[in-house]
């Protein structure tokens, strides 16, 4: 914490918690995916400057993710709303699962060590970034999407995974979805809201989870960094639009193949972090 009296160290860290912000708001809109791929790891490293252990680096990043990714996917999701490739019959099939896993994934960061949090992140970002750079064939579960046991089961699933890697379960859900038929423009829209459904509830179990956790930056509120949220989401406000644009301008493979890059890249982060 000693950094934060040198001025050049300060403004460093401010100006890379604003362009954090820029790149969440351009990820929201173009892959409806709440931001958390780039978030947790910009957060978890500027905890780690600032001489926060890991066992408070990662949550805290996690939890701070969250907070930041409920401004982003509601304006994320009310962009594709309007080009009319959001699934609100999914996202009501969706709320309660999504709901209960996402409480589950809350207590989880309670107790887990960092690397569950870098484990998981690096299967989900793996296995959906293979089956969006070969193009997915051979890749289905069906052609329609499942009944409602299957739904129930698969909104579980992804709110307590997104909970844990602190992400708005774009990543996901796109995959679900996806794997059951829907075409990748109506999945990027549908995965918009679900990161509204996952990211206030797993806010609100980060700040109980970390409530009395000791060690914590100032301004934190339990495992929400109020001073990163407060420097991030200006930006990604702002760039989300340019996001969603843009993911429409685009056809289905390019989104495909921007998308899987992107998820590898994020793979390959936290891989170095738990052998590095």
């Amino acid at each position: 914490m000693e950094l934060l009296s040198d001025p050049l160290t300060l403004l460093t860290l401010i100006a890379g918690l604003a362009l954090a912000g820029a790149s969440i708001g351009v990820l929201a809109g173009l892959f409806g995916v709440g931001g958390g791929a780039i978030s947790v790891p910009v957060f978890f490293e500027i905890f780690g400057m600032l001489g926060y252990p890991a066992e408070v680096a990662m949550p805290l990043a996690v939890g701070t993710s969250l907070a930041v990714i409920i401004p982003t996917s509601i304006s994320s999701a009310r962009g594709h709303h309007r080009k009319g490739t959001l699934e609100k019959d999914v996202l009501r099939a969706w709320a309660v699962p999504i709901l209960a896993g996402v409480i589950v994934g809350a207590v989880v960061a309670r107790y887990a060590p960092p690397v569950v949090f870098q484990a998981v992140f690096v299967a989900v970002a793996l296995l959906n970034s293979v089956k969006l750079l070969t193009g997915g064939k051979g890749w289905s579960l069906g052609d329609s999407l499942p009944g409602r046991a299957g739904m129930s089961a698969g909104g579980a699933l992804i709110g307590l995974a997104s909970a844990i890697m602190g992400i708005g379960g774009g990543a996901l859900s796109n995959l679900f979805l996806t794997l059951h038929g829907m075409p990748i423009h109506r999945a990027v829209g549908t995965s918009a809201g679900v990161g509204v459904l996952i990211a206030i509830p797993g806010t609100i179990g980060y700040i109980l989870a970390g409530y009395g956790q000791a060690d914590l930056p100032p301004g934190s509120l339990g495992f929400v960094s109020l001073v990163a949220f407060a420097l991030t989401i200006p930006t990604s406000m702002l760039t989300t639009r340019f996001g969603v644009a843009l993911a429409h301008r685009m056809t289905r493979r390019s989104l495909e193949i921007a998308f899987g890059s992107f998820l590898l890249l994020v793979a390959i982060r936290f891989i170095w972090a738990i052998f590095g």
